[in-house]
Protein backbone atom coordinates (compact mmCIF):
# COMPACT_ATOMS: atom_id res chain seq x y z
CA UNK A 1 0.00 0.00 0.00
CA UNK A 2 2.86 2.60 0.58
CA UNK A 3 4.80 1.31 -2.18
CA UNK A 4 1.44 2.19 -4.37
CA UNK A 5 0.61 5.87 -2.81
CA UNK A 6 4.49 6.48 -3.09
CA UNK A 7 4.25 6.00 -7.05
CA UNK A 8 0.79 8.21 -6.78
CA UNK A 9 2.44 10.89 -4.92
CA UNK A 10 5.95 11.15 -7.27
CA UNK A 11 3.53 11.61 -9.90
CA UNK A 12 1.14 14.13 -8.77
CA UNK A 13 4.22 15.97 -7.42
CA UNK A 14 6.33 15.98 -10.67
CA UNK A 15 3.14 16.75 -12.23
CA UNK A 16 2.48 20.27 -9.73
CA UNK A 17 5.92 21.13 -9.97
CA UNK A 18 6.43 21.18 -13.84
CA UNK A 19 3.01 22.87 -13.99
CA UNK A 20 4.10 25.83 -11.84
CA UNK A 21 7.33 26.49 -13.76
CA UNK A 22 5.75 26.45 -16.91
CA UNK A 23 2.84 29.11 -14.86
CA UNK A 24 5.70 31.21 -13.62
CA UNK A 25 7.52 30.93 -17.22
CA UNK A 26 4.45 31.85 -19.36
CA UNK A 27 4.71 35.35 -17.69
CA UNK A 28 5.16 38.03 -20.43
CA UNK A 29 7.90 40.36 -20.00
CA UNK A 30 6.13 43.54 -19.98
CA UNK A 31 3.80 42.09 -17.15
CA UNK A 32 6.74 42.07 -14.64
CA UNK A 33 8.70 44.54 -12.66
CA UNK A 34 11.31 46.38 -14.39
CA UNK A 35 14.57 44.59 -13.96
CA UNK A 36 13.32 41.59 -12.21
CA UNK A 37 14.34 38.86 -14.85
CA UNK A 38 17.68 41.42 -16.63
CA UNK A 39 20.69 38.81 -16.75
CA UNK A 40 19.30 34.95 -16.23
CA UNK A 41 16.01 35.36 -16.14
CA UNK A 42 14.12 33.53 -13.38
CA UNK A 43 16.97 31.46 -13.39
CA UNK A 44 18.89 33.75 -11.16
CA UNK A 45 17.05 33.10 -7.87
CA UNK A 46 17.31 30.24 -5.84
CA UNK A 47 13.37 29.96 -5.72
CA UNK A 48 12.88 28.97 -9.46
CA UNK A 49 16.00 27.08 -9.32
CA UNK A 50 14.95 25.17 -6.27
CA UNK A 51 11.79 24.61 -8.06
CA UNK A 52 13.29 22.75 -11.28
CA UNK A 53 15.10 20.59 -8.64
CA UNK A 54 12.13 19.61 -7.10
CA UNK A 55 10.61 18.70 -10.50
CA UNK A 56 13.79 17.22 -11.46
CA UNK A 57 13.98 14.89 -8.43
CA UNK A 58 10.60 13.99 -8.39
CA UNK A 59 10.77 13.38 -12.07
CA UNK A 60 13.54 10.86 -11.29
CA UNK A 61 11.61 8.91 -8.84
CA UNK A 62 8.50 8.64 -11.22
CA UNK A 63 10.62 7.24 -13.63
CA UNK A 64 12.01 4.65 -11.35
CA UNK A 65 8.70 3.92 -10.00
CA UNK A 66 7.38 3.12 -14.09
CA UNK A 67 10.40 1.11 -14.78
CA UNK A 68 9.95 -1.09 -11.28
CA UNK A 69 6.65 -1.64 -12.86
CA UNK A 70 7.64 -2.73 -16.09
CA UNK A 71 10.37 -4.73 -14.69
CA UNK A 72 9.47 -5.86 -11.41
CA UNK A 73 13.36 -4.54 -10.20
CA UNK A 74 15.10 -1.11 -9.12
CA UNK A 75 17.08 -0.15 -11.71
CA UNK A 76 20.00 0.69 -9.27
CA UNK A 77 21.92 3.52 -11.12
CA UNK A 78 18.63 5.52 -11.32
CA UNK A 79 17.21 4.88 -7.97
CA UNK A 80 20.79 5.82 -6.30
CA UNK A 81 20.99 9.07 -9.21
CA UNK A 82 17.79 10.04 -7.38
CA UNK A 83 18.39 9.53 -3.86
CA UNK A 84 21.87 11.37 -4.25
CA UNK A 85 19.84 14.41 -5.56
CA UNK A 86 16.81 14.49 -2.80
CA UNK A 87 19.40 13.56 0.24
CA UNK A 88 22.13 16.75 -0.79
CA UNK A 89 19.67 18.82 -2.61
CA UNK A 90 16.03 18.69 -2.78
CA UNK A 91 15.76 18.18 0.86
CA UNK A 92 18.32 20.98 2.68
CA UNK A 93 17.75 23.54 -0.24
CA UNK A 94 13.83 23.14 -0.27
CA UNK A 95 13.61 23.73 3.44
CA UNK A 96 15.64 26.19 3.20
CA UNK A 97 14.33 28.43 0.67
CA UNK A 98 10.89 27.91 2.40
CA UNK A 99 12.70 28.59 6.04
CA UNK A 100 14.76 32.20 4.82
CA UNK A 101 11.79 33.51 2.94
CA UNK A 102 9.18 32.91 5.41
CA UNK A 103 11.52 34.54 8.19
CA UNK A 104 12.14 37.70 6.47
CA UNK A 105 8.72 38.04 4.64
CA UNK A 106 7.25 38.14 8.45
CA UNK A 107 10.57 40.60 9.20
CA UNK A 108 10.03 43.15 6.51
CA UNK A 109 8.42 41.66 3.11
CA UNK A 110 9.91 44.78 1.17
CA UNK A 111 13.28 43.35 1.78
CA UNK A 112 12.63 39.71 -0.14
CA UNK A 113 9.25 39.56 -1.76
CA UNK A 114 7.23 43.25 -1.89
CA UNK A 115 3.93 44.08 -2.05
CA UNK A 116 3.85 45.22 -5.47
CA UNK A 117 5.12 41.23 -6.29
CA UNK A 118 1.31 40.72 -5.36
CA UNK A 119 -0.26 41.98 -8.61
CA UNK A 120 1.88 39.49 -10.59
CA UNK A 121 2.55 36.65 -8.64
CA UNK A 122 -1.14 35.39 -6.98
CA UNK A 123 -0.97 33.90 -3.44
CA UNK A 124 -1.67 30.59 -4.78
CA UNK A 125 1.99 30.92 -6.79
CA UNK A 126 3.38 32.09 -3.88
CA UNK A 127 2.68 29.44 -1.87
CA UNK A 128 3.33 26.76 -4.07
CA UNK A 129 6.94 28.44 -4.64
CA UNK A 130 7.25 29.26 -0.63
CA UNK A 131 5.57 27.16 1.42
CA UNK A 132 3.90 23.68 -0.56
CA UNK A 133 7.71 22.76 -0.88
CA UNK A 134 8.23 21.87 2.79
CA UNK A 135 5.22 18.98 3.19
CA UNK A 136 5.95 17.63 -0.26
CA UNK A 137 9.58 17.03 1.14
CA UNK A 138 7.84 15.52 3.90
CA UNK A 139 5.67 13.54 2.19
CA UNK A 140 8.59 12.22 0.29
CA UNK A 141 10.34 11.32 3.84
CA UNK A 142 7.58 9.51 4.72
CA UNK A 143 6.75 7.15 1.88
CA UNK A 144 10.61 6.49 0.67
CA UNK A 145 13.49 5.76 2.01
CA UNK A 146 16.85 7.30 0.48
CA UNK A 147 20.37 6.58 0.84
CA UNK A 148 22.42 9.01 1.99
CA UNK A 149 26.42 9.25 0.66
CA UNK A 150 29.32 10.06 3.40
CA UNK A 151 28.36 13.50 5.24
CA UNK A 152 31.59 14.93 3.99
CA UNK A 153 31.16 14.41 0.73
CA UNK A 154 27.63 15.14 0.67
CA UNK A 155 28.31 18.69 2.65
CA UNK A 156 31.22 19.22 0.01
CA UNK A 157 28.89 19.11 -2.91
CA UNK A 158 25.83 21.18 -1.32
CA UNK A 159 28.33 24.17 -0.24
CA UNK A 160 28.77 24.63 -4.47
CA UNK A 161 25.37 25.69 -4.88
CA UNK A 162 26.28 28.52 -2.37
CA UNK A 163 28.47 29.81 -4.26
CA UNK A 164 25.72 30.67 -7.14
CA UNK A 165 24.53 33.95 -6.24
CA UNK A 166 28.00 35.42 -5.82
CA UNK A 167 29.18 34.21 -9.27
CA UNK A 168 26.00 36.74 -10.43
CA UNK A 169 26.98 39.51 -8.28
CA UNK A 170 30.44 38.86 -9.85
CA UNK A 171 29.57 38.71 -13.47
CA UNK A 172 28.03 42.05 -13.76
CA UNK A 173 28.07 44.12 -10.06
CA UNK A 174 24.40 43.31 -9.11
CA UNK A 175 23.08 41.29 -6.42
CA UNK A 176 20.04 38.86 -7.17
CA UNK A 177 18.49 39.82 -3.68
CA UNK A 178 18.70 43.90 -2.89
CA UNK A 179 18.80 42.38 0.83
CA UNK A 180 22.36 41.37 0.24
CA UNK A 181 23.67 44.88 -1.27
CA UNK A 182 22.45 46.23 2.54
CA UNK A 183 25.42 44.40 4.07
CA UNK A 184 28.77 45.55 4.49
CA UNK A 185 31.27 43.21 3.88
CA UNK A 186 31.78 41.40 7.32
CA UNK A 187 28.06 41.80 8.04
CA UNK A 188 27.57 39.71 4.50
CA UNK A 189 30.54 37.19 4.77
CA UNK A 190 28.58 36.27 8.36
CA UNK A 191 25.22 36.22 6.76
CA UNK A 192 26.65 33.65 4.34
CA UNK A 193 28.00 31.61 7.18
CA UNK A 194 25.05 31.87 8.86
CA UNK A 195 22.46 30.42 5.80
CA UNK A 196 25.79 28.14 5.13
CA UNK A 197 25.37 26.54 8.73
CA UNK A 198 21.54 26.54 8.48
CA UNK A 199 21.69 24.31 5.29
CA UNK A 200 24.12 22.06 6.63
CA UNK A 201 21.50 21.52 9.85
CA UNK A 202 18.84 20.77 7.51
CA UNK A 203 20.96 18.42 5.62
CA UNK A 204 21.60 16.46 9.06
CA UNK A 205 17.93 16.92 10.07
CA UNK A 206 17.20 15.25 6.89
CA UNK A 207 19.45 12.29 7.20
CA UNK A 208 18.74 11.98 10.75
CA UNK A 209 15.08 11.94 10.00
CA UNK A 210 14.94 9.30 7.11
CA UNK A 211 17.59 7.46 10.13
CA UNK A 212 14.67 7.47 12.74
CA UNK A 213 11.93 6.54 9.94
CA UNK A 214 13.90 3.79 7.80
CA UNK A 215 16.41 2.40 10.17
CA UNK A 216 20.29 2.85 9.91
CA UNK A 217 21.48 0.13 6.98
CA UNK A 218 19.26 2.31 4.57
CA UNK A 219 21.62 5.69 5.89
CA UNK A 220 24.99 5.60 3.77
CA UNK A 221 25.76 4.09 0.52
CA UNK A 222 28.37 1.35 0.31
CA UNK A 223 31.65 1.72 0.04
CA UNK A 224 33.46 0.88 -3.06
Amino acid sequence: MRATLGKVFHLLAWSWYAFLILALTAKEADELPAGMFVYGGPWKYLTFLNLVLQMVFFGLAAMNDLLEIGVKSRVRLLSLSGDLLFSVFAFPVGVFVVLIFWIIFIYDRQLIFPASLDDFFPSWMNHGMHTLVLPVLLGELLLQPHTYPKTCNGLAVLCIGGFVVIWVYLSVGIWVYPLLGLFSTPGLLGFFFLNMSLVTLLYLAGQALDHSLWGKSLMVMKRR
